[in-house]
């Protein structure tokens, strides 16, 4: 074999070595770089302790939530840069209001003309109702229960039910006839204060399931906060019924909405009392906002379709775990998909407007005017409205 030959041999075989080598390392580091993360996706510590409940079978869109376009085609109220109007009401004085993901509350004419700023309490307000007295009392998600009077002047009217029990997320709201303000604290584990914001928050509660989440009773007059229910995974929209004091709470985390005697005090709502009970179950989405429209309906908005994935999760709290070491945008949320439906007080759906497409995304609910249905939203560029 001739000096060149042998000088290739040489180099193929060191070539080869070479290769297998790096081939080795490569393998070696891949390994290392998988134990680090399973132990990562296993066992780095997170807020949340899953625990395991029993997901009902979703039960798709039949029956009363047979697909339909009733909802698509909305016509727009042009907000300018101002982004998801979350809940939107009517005010005493004639003036629509809508509470926004930046913070602000807006007031404008009920056709959007004349929008301005009425206020931001510098927290995130997401629930609001007007009392007697002309005033703007708001849930805000990072301060608690506060109050606004029509000259915008701001006041804390409780933040905690007893000095070592904040109130960590406020969240909906609604004043009684005889003055008595019900509202949702949605988790009494996750603040929204502590954890970067409303959606990390609920993101938490959710997939923990501790059900956490209750419903609370200021007295003016007292000033005293009352304990009206809890048990709630996720503690959501309320309404009143037309006796005054019946509640009606969307339970987010859980696909239902309840029936609560509102003069209930520490009532645990999995107790199996008749003054708690599920008026309806197993919801083909999450329910948020529960709003009273004309002629007794209760208008109840889902921002967001159950997804089959996320129920199948429901036994086994481990994995949750590890779904909560993930970047967000890996959870398994559904798509979006508009949907608002309205029920009587005993539970029976009497209409149900969809928008398959998602085209106003994340519907949380309807206020109702004899003018205009508005549609309210997590994350739409403007309020969608629609004839009645």
């Amino acid at each position: 074999m001739g000096a060149g030959l042998k000088q290739r041999a040489a180099n193929s075989r060191e070539g080869t070595l070479l290769a297998r080598t790096i081939t080795r390392k490569a393998a070696g580091l891949a390994a290392v770089l998988l134990v680090i993360a399973i132990g990562y996706l296993c066992l780095w510590p997170i807020p949340a302790e899953p625990v395991s409940w029993h997901a009902p079978t979703p039960p798709g869109y039949v029956g009363a939530h047979a697909p339909n376009t009733r909802l698509a085609g909305l016509r727009m109220i042009d907000l300018g840069d101002e982004v998801g109007p979350e809940h939107i009401a009517m005010g005493p004085d004639g003036k629509l209001y809508a509470a926004i993901t930046s913070g602000n509350l807006l007031r404008m004419d009920p056709d959007g003309a004349n929008r301005e700023v009425f206020a931001n309490t510098g927290g995130r307000v997401l629930g609001f109702d007007f009392d007697g007295r002309g005033r703007m009392v708001v849930a805000d998600a990072m301060k608690g229960l506060l109050a606004i009077t029509p000259d915008r002047q701001v006041s804390m009217l409780t933040d905690r039910v007893s000095p070592g029990d904040p109130i960590r997320y406020a969240n909906a709201i609604v004043v009684a006839p005889d003055g008595t303000i019900y509202f949702t604290d949605a988790s009494a584990r996750f603040a929204p204060s502590a954890w970067g914001g409303t959606y990390e928050a609920s993101v938490l509660d959710i997939l923990e399931q501790s059900a956490s989440g209750r419903v609370l009773a200021f007295d003016p007059a007292t000033g005293r906060t009352r304990l009206v229910a809890h048990g709630l995974s996720f503690a959501n929209g309320v309404a009143l019924s037309s006796d005054g004091h019946t509640l009606f709470v969307a339970e987010t985390g859980r696909y239902r909405i309840w029936r609560i005697d509102g003069h209930a005090e520490g009532l645990d709502v999995g107790s199996s009392s008749p003054r708690a009970r599920v008026l309806l179950d197993n919801l083909p989405g999450y329910p948020d906002n529960l709003m009273r429209g004309r002629g007794g309906r209760i208008w109840v908005g889902l921002f967001k379709p159950r997804n089959p994935a996320a129920d199948s999760l429901s036994e086994r709290p481990f994995l949750r775990s590890v779904l909560l070491r993930l970047p967000r945008f890996m959870l398994p949320l559904g798509e979006s998909y508009g949907h608002v439906l309205a029920i009587d007080e005993d539970g029976r759906v009497i209409a149900d407007l969809q928008d398959p497409s998602g085209a106003y995304p994340e519907t949380t609910g309807v206020t109702e005017t004899a003018e205009r249905f508005y549609i309210h939203s997590l994350h739409a560029r403007g309020i969608g409205w629609m004839p009645p």
